[in-house]
Parts: structure tokens; C-alpha cells; sequence
């Protein structure tokens, strides 16, 4: 009986490890990642004239030599634009979703009370045109792939250095398929602990886990900095070499306590020494 239960155990560990397992053939190259860090929707301070994913933030990062991580998401007439929130509530004061309004709708709306207004991707793109590398997080919370395709079909004709990321495994599976050459990654978090509700509780614990891997083959890995020690997020880094991104570093203090933790940093809300 000893033994069958030993076995058992072998697979399921065997099992767990083959789930979690990011890309190790072929993987695309991480070196012009390293060494920099990334300012998190722009280097912005929402009590300015610069607020997060506003093209002010945009330049202000480019002006200061750092990286950037950015969001982007559909409008209802399918514009890509770059806004964190499905809700439009926190930074704009409107209580109702990106994707109900049309692009020029949403130019009445201000970001953080400031003078900017939500920008098209293309235009940020413009902007950074290869200045900085950027991290560029799709937000996607069902099973549509347009906005990979779309977004995918704007990076390609970019000619700076970007990588590709998502809470959504089905990206990482997607870029797989169709465009395996970029540096694709997953985000993950602790969800329960952060009391995150949008889909049911028991979607949560595979991507908590980073179970879903065997089907998205990752290139890296970005997680919430706090849960750092994490079993599959420590495995993916220290068994598998996969490269670590921690999101989102809001002081020095953060910074310098991962700094062997992970290997980019993105921060937000202080000014990296």
C-alpha cells in the first residue's frame, strides 16, 4: 500500500510540474529586457498633469530612460486604447466600461482630472517609437482572440523591442500559435487574497498556480511582488529559468528587498534610485 501511495504521489508531482512547465525550446530572448526598469502605465502621478496611461506619462518615461508597461483594451467600435480598468469609474468619474462608448466618446472624459484623454494605441506607439522597451499588457477576460489579433497586427509593423503579457493564459497560447517568435508572458496573482470576484472562485486557483501552463508556454513569468515565495512562481524561476517579472514595485524599499527575487521590475509611485 506504501508503494502505490508513493507512486501516486510521483505522478501527481510529475503531473503538477509538466502543468506549470513555461517554454524551454526555443524560447525568445529576454537580454534587452534586462538591466532596465519599468515605469508602470507611464511614469505618472494621478494628482498631476500626468496621470497613468496618459501620452503625458508616456513622455515623461521616455525623457527619464525608463521602460514601459501599458494596458490596452477595445472601445465599443473596436479602437484600441490604452486604459487599465474595464470601468471607467476611478479615473474618470463615469460609472460604465471602456467598451460602451465609441473612441470619440470617450474623448469627453478626462484622465484624473487632468487635461489628458484616454489615447489610441497607435498613437502611444508613435510616441515611444523605440525609444524605451515596453511591456505591453493586453486586457482580455473572455475567450475572444480579436484584440490579440488586432494588437498583434499594430506590433508587428512597430520597429522597437516590446514584449506581450496578459492574466489571460489564452494570449500566451495564442502568440504560441501565431506568432511564437515575440516574448510572451503570464501574470498571475494571489486572487483569493486579494478578494478579486470577477470570475468564479474556482477559476482562480489554476491560474493562481500558473496550472494552465502546459497550454500557454510562457516566456516569463510576472507576479504580484507580495507573494513572491509563491511554490509556482519560485519553480518556473529557479527550476525552469524562467525569467521573473515582478509587478508592481511602489517603493525603494520593495525594490531592494526583491531585487533576488525576480529579474525586471516594473514600479510605480516613487522615483527608483
Amino acid at each position: 500500500m506504501l508503494i502505490i501511495l508513493l507512486m501516486v504521489l510521483l505522478v501527481l508531482i510529475v503531473l503538477y510540474l509538466l502543468a506549470i512547465m513555461p517554454r524551454m525550446v526555443h524560447r525568445a530572448d529576454v537580454k534587452p529586457f534586462l538591466g532596465r526598469l519599468y515605469a508602470h502605465r507611464g511614469l505618472y502621478d494621478n494628482k498631476t498633469d500626468a496621470p497613468e496611461n496618459s501620452m503625458k506619462a508616456f513622455a515623461k518615461a521616455v525623457e527619464a530612460g525608463y521602460g514601459i508597461e501599458l494596458d490596452i483594451q477595445f472601445t465599443k467600435d473596436e479602437e484600441i486604447v490604452v486604459f487599465h480598468d474595464g470601468n471607467l469609474k476611478r479615473v474618470c468619474g463615469v460609472d460604465k466600461k471602456v467598451c460602451e462608448f465609441t473612441y470619440e466618446e470617450l474623448q469627453q472624459f478626462k484622465l484624473c482630472n487632468s487635461e489628458e484623454t484616454i489615447p489610441k494605441f497607435s498613437e502611444v506607439l508613435a510616441l515611444i517609437d523605440g525609444q524605451v522597451p515596453l511591456i505591453v499588457e493586453y486586457k482580455s477576460e473572455d475567450t475572444s482572440t480579436k484584440l490579440f489579433e488586432m494588437g498583434d497586427a499594430m506590433l508587428r509593423q512597430y520597429k522597437g523591442l516590446y514584449c506581450v503579457e496578459s492574466f489571460n493564459p489564452l494570449l500566451s497560447y495564442w502568440y504560441r500559435r501565431h506568432n511564437k517568435d515575440v516574448l510572451r508572458g503570464v501574470l498571475s496573482d494571489s486572487y483569493v487574497k486579494e478578494n478579486i470576484t470577477v470570475l468564479p472562485k474556482a477559476a482562480y486557483f489554476p491560474l493562481h498556480h500558473l496550472l494552465l501552463n502546459f497550454l500557454a508556454k510562457p516566456d516569463f513569468i510576472a507576479y504580484h511582488h507580495i507573494y513572491h515565495k509563491d511554490l509556482s512562481r519560485v519553480l518556473c524561476q529557479k527550476l525552469f529559468r524562467a525569467p521573473a517579472v515582478a509587478w508592481t514595485i511602489q517603493s525603494q524599499e520593495d525594490l531592494e528587498a526583491r531585487a533576488r527575487d525576480f529579474d525586471i521590475f516594473i514600479f510605480d509611485s516613487f522615483i527608483p534610485r
